[in-house]
């Protein structure tokens, strides 16, 4: 088991400062996902964990260890890359062995390790095969099962998944999922840009902006209690709906159609009258008859099988999106009333920090 602790951890490159002051305190055991758009240095923040990049400021330590001038080799991490990197001429069994061999472990302890490795991720009746006869998904298990045989404190994953067609990233994604079950006290990092593997494998999520970390927590709480308007468009697919609105004087809120709303927000009594961002997710929208959020014209509507998303133009800078049953009747052109719970409200002050909905039944009026 091993606890990581990065401080003030920055780097640059020449005058380019990629990485702004990292705090992070990553548990022993936790499978911890590093998101953001690209650009934003988590594949250069997990290098940096793994020793391949240096540290320019703050340390980085493994177990109250700071271990920023300790080589890769000695950290007790495996990293699985985004390309396989297998040795095309050498056999499965051999590919997964080849780490221990250089280190010239005994003959016996190889086997027991790659077998145990080619068990856990379903590779036992492949072992005698070259990697030009596996599929995409085998090949990026077998680099991972690679690293499973070093036995190591942490995993390093970076974006594994990404050269894998749909299908394969499913299927791969839920044999990383059950690995994490099979080993519980190793530490997993793991770099994505894809939510969907962020919200499903993490026991807490990072998210990265311009080499800084906007909030960290579970998957649920980044969905329904965003810090900020960064991290809340985001998270979620399609993203959160935005649009600007004014903040009344008690506490409600009043948009630019007229329609006033009640929040579950508390809103503090020196942002009341001045300007704010209400936020709501596509999936908390519904046609409503009654008093709407949004009134506009269908722009577009599209058809996903069990959801449809529709796209309505309410006069505003982008078109409100609302994820409606796939069975909707809803059709381009026509004219349609949005209306959405007031606890599904997201309110945001001018500086893009979220009003902390503290009193989820009191409604603001």
């Amino acid at each position: 088991m091993a606890d990581l602790k990065l401080t003030k951890v920055k780097k640059s490159f020449g005058a380019v400062d990629v990485i702004k002051g990292v705090d992070l305190d990553i548990r022993a055991g936790e499978f911890i996902v590093f998101v953001g758009p690209s650009g934003c240095g988590k594949s250069t923040l997990l290098r940096l964990i793994a020793g391949l990049e240096e540290i320019t400021g703050g340390t980085f330590a493994i177990d109250g260890q700071v271990v920023n001038g300790l080589p890769p080799a000695k950290r007790g991490i495996a990293m699985v890359f985004q390309s396989y990197a297998l040795y095309p001429h050498m056999t499965v069994y051999e590919n997964m062995a080849f780490g221990l061999t250089l280190a010239k472990s005994d003959k016996g302890e190889i086997d027991r390790r790659v077998r145990r490795a080619a068990e856990m991720l379903q590779l036992t009746q492949y072992l005698d095969r070259l990697p030009k006869q596996l599929s995409g998904g085998q090949r990026q298990r077998v680099a991972i099962g690679r690293a499973i045989t070093r036995d190591p404190k942490v995993f390093l994953f970076d974006e594994p998944l990404s050269n894998l067609d749909a299908a394969l990233r499913v299927a791969t994604r839920i044999e990383i999922a059950k690995l994490h079950e099979t080993m519980p006290t190793t530490t997993m990092i793991y770099v994505t840009h894809d939510q969907v593997e962020a919200m499903t494998l993490a026991d807490r999520i990072v998210v990265l902006n311009g080499g800084r970390v906007e909030q960290v927590g579970s998957p649920m709480e980044l969905y329904h209690h965003p810090d900020n308007l960064f991290v809340a468009g985001f998270i979620g697919s399609p993203a959160m709906n935005f649009v600007e609105a004014r903040i009344g004087e008690g506490g409600g809120l009043e948009l630019p159609s007229g329609a006033r709303l009640a929040t579950a927000v508390e809103i503090p009594a020196g942002a009341r009258g001045g300007k704010a961002t209400l936020g709501v997710r596509p999936e908390d929208l519904t046609l409503s008859n009654g008093a709407p959020l949004f009134s506009g014209t269908v722009e577009l509507v599209e058809k996903l099988g069990e959801v449809t998303l529709v796209y309505v133009d309410v006069g505003g800078k982008e078109p409100i999106v609302a994820k409606l049953d796939g069975e909707s009747p809803v059709r381009r052109g026509e004219t349609v009333s949005l209306a959405a719970a007031p606890e599904a409200l997201h309110v945001f002050g001018p500086d893009g920090r979220a009003f902390r909905r503290t009193r989820p039944d009191a409604l603001v009026a």
